[in-house]
């Protein structure tokens, strides 16, 4: 093959396992008779712009080794252009990789499929989210779990996911409904008491707690899961069912669809694969086909 293939890698990604996948990958990738060129940045800003540059110079595809933040910063790039991505899901979440069903921590099988993907020119057109100038591929979030995690990311120690644990909790003893007003599409305005409003592209966030099972990220439109004015003891119940997808059947849960979302909330940031967006309000579009996946 006469084009070069960009290794976007995250060497930290799942404790260190960004390093020894972005191997198997460029192995893979080489044998199947593409030039590999590997990309790290040295931190996030740096890694978008080098894969910016890269982009513009004509890269032929980028593999994005890492996690939802490494696909996430792959996406602002890739975004409307038709370079294709390939993903090497070896993160703490690997949200993207489940709603698109791609190989989750097994670098070589990824490495390899993305490999046969470009050889044989296939790749799916995949929906993503537009918020401003920022692009999700699978869940925004407000309410408690942007609480949550506002909270966490304020917190020095400990280190790791039981920091958010010690932060769900914290979230827990002051918890509220919070005042929403949401709008779908050009519809009328709904003004509820919800606990969270999430508005997915795909179906998990999180590693794997399916808030909008039902998301398909080719359809053209979100899921929006409402989950309304619960009380704490509501809450703890219906919680862990989210990671069967369960909660949807739960009288205070309800769920629309539609292709543009604002919603509005007095102190509540948002969230988009795992990342701060900023405070509400905040409008979600849904752009049919935006970035072209290796599958």
């Amino acid at each position: 093959m006469s084009y070069e293939v960009t290794l976007f890698v995250n060497p930290t990604a799942g404790r260190g396992r960004g390093a020894h996948a972005a191997q198997p990958a460029a192995s893979a990738l080489r044998e199947a008779g593409f030039s590999v060129r590997t990309l790290v940045g040295t931190d996030a800003p740096d890694a978008l712009a080098r894969l910016t540059a890269a982009v513009r110079e004509g890269a032929g595809a980028v593999v994005a080794v890492g996690g939802d933040g490494m696909v996430s910063l792959a996406l602002q790039a890739l975004a409307g252009t038709r370079v294709p991505l390939g993903v090497v899901a070896v993160g703490t979440g690997n949200d993207f990789a489940r709603a698109t069903g791609l190989p989750v921590r097994d670098p070589a099988r990824a490495g390899r499929a993305a490999a046969e993907a470009l050889k044989e020119g296939r790749t799916r057109e995949i929906d993503l989210g537009r918020v401003g100038g920022s692009w999700y591929g699978t869940v925004l979030c407000s309410g408690f779990d942007s609480k949550v995690n506002d909270r966490g990311n304020r917190m020095r120690l400990p280190a790791g996911r039981f920091k958010y644990d010690l932060a769900m909790i914290a979230e827990l003893a002051a918890f509220r409904p919070f005042p929403y007003r949401i709008t779908l599409d050009d519809g009328p305005v709904i003004e509820t008491e919800a606990t969270l409003v999430a508005v997915g592209n795909g179906s998990s966030y999180g590693g794997g707690m399916r808030i909008c099972p039902g998301a398909v990220p080719d359809d053209g439109l979100f899921d929006v899961t409402v989950v309304g004015d619960c009380s704490r003891a509501t809450l703890l119940k219906v919680f862990p069912q989210v990671y069967r997808g369960r909660h949807v059947s739960h009288p205070k849960v309800a769920v629309h669809r539609a292709r543009k979302v604002t919603l509005e909330a007095p102190g509540l940031t948002a969230y988009a694969d795992g990342e701060p967006l900023g405070p509400l309000p905040v409008t979600a579009e849904c752009v049919p086909g935006a970035i072209r996946l290796l599958t």
